[in-house]
């Protein structure tokens, strides 16, 4: 049997004990951990098999200090969905993770007007190697020119193209508004309701268009519309409003998941039967989903596929390599309990 490598008197196996066993030098070792070319494949495998054998970890620091930098990932958001960041966090840490880096998150102020410096320092004092910008953000007119002072490479997610940016991924939600209003149409519903989110965020603005768009030329459609702001207090306020009305909504499209809940409350305390009388649809396909009586029919949003897709586009430029295209994610209408067929 195979003696044991020797270690170092501390007992945790370091880079001396890795170049020691495998007959090379420190930087050698030190190329085949920052996967550099410099290193022909026998040698690297050699090295590789005595880091897994030796349970050999790098310190983190140390690689930082000689390659200048920090391996960490900035995350910059002005998102208050618990639901939609989880999501978002585990995608990018399933990507920058294997790759060595860690996941920095920043939540920005709610005044436009402040997000740029706000982003300028928190870059300055986190000293990430990059950043991933979620929407609202990522829209602040003026952002994209002012990342070009800092030394970091940074990648967006978005509902509608942006310059700038080294790299954008972008969801489609303008064709799922549109799909939201087929599904409802083509269950007989002729008075809808429309729960919209912020205004001058693109997000609303997509959603929106492609559900009014989609309406626009039938025949017999009464809308009654309103927004919110993205939270659960706001779904409510619309639904009270909407519900109130003459003649009340069939269907209710609200732009996202946590709104939808709001009015899916407002409709259980008027007992308003849900779908029987009232057809409620949501958007982002969050847990939420599921978690509600009945559960809720809503746009799917693949949060961590688009996260991840953003993580490994930011590792690639950061490392100076190619990063792999991303096609806009096409977003899906998972139909549940809360929609049924119009009330006769």
């Amino acid at each position: 049997m195979k003696a044991p490598e020797a270690r170092s008197p501390g007992g945790e196996p370091t880079i001396d004990d890795v170049a020691a066993a495998a007959g090379v030098s420190i930087r050698t070792v030190s190329r085949v951990l920052n996967k550099s070319p410099k290193v022909n494949e026998n040698t690297r495998k050699s090295i590789e098999d005595i880091i897994d054998r030796l349970n050999f970890k790098p310190s983190r620091g140390a690689r930082a200090l000689a390659m200048r930098r920090s391996f960490l990932i900035g995350l910059v958001h002005n998102d208050q969905n618990a639901l939609v960041l989880d999501s978002i966090q585990r995608g990018i840490a399933r990507v920058a993770s294997p790759n060595g880096y860690e996941l920095v998150v920043h939540a920005c102020p709610d005044q436009d007007d402040a997000v740029i410096d706000d982003v300028l320092a928190f870059i300055d004092r986190s000293r990430v190697d990059g950043i991933i910008l979620l929407p609202p953000v990522s829209g602040v007119a003026g952002l994209p020119e002012a990342l070009d002072t800092c030394p970091v490479t940074a990648v967006a997610l978005s509902s509608i193209p942006i310059e700038g940016f080294a790299g954008v991924v972008l969801s489609e939600e303008r064709q799922a508004g549109a799909e939201v209003a087929r599904h409802l149409l083509g269950l007989g519903h002729r008075a809808l309701g429309l729960v919209n989110g912020p205004e001058g965020v693109a997000s609303a603005q997509e959603r929106r268009t492609g559900f009014l768009g989609e309406i626009a030329n039938q025949a017999g459609i009464s809308l009654a519309e309103t927004s919110g702001d993205y939270s659960f207090a706001s779904g409510v306020l619309a639904a009270e409003e909407l519900l109130s009305r003459e003649p009340r909504p069939t269907a209710i499209f609200a732009a996202n998941d946590i709104m939808a809940a709001g009015v899916m409350k407002v409709a259980a305390t008027r007992r308003i039967a849900v779908p029987g009388q009232l057809s409620i649809v949501g958007f982002d396909g969050s847990i939420l989903t599921r978690m509600l009586t009945p559960a809720l029919t809503s746009v799917l949003r693949p949060f961590g596929e688009m996260a991840a897709g953003a993580a490994g586009q930011l590792i690639a430029r950061i490392e100076g390599k190619t990063a792999a295209p991303t096609m806009p994610h096409a977003l899906e209408l998972v139909p549940a309990e809360s929609t049924g067929p119009a009330p006769a």
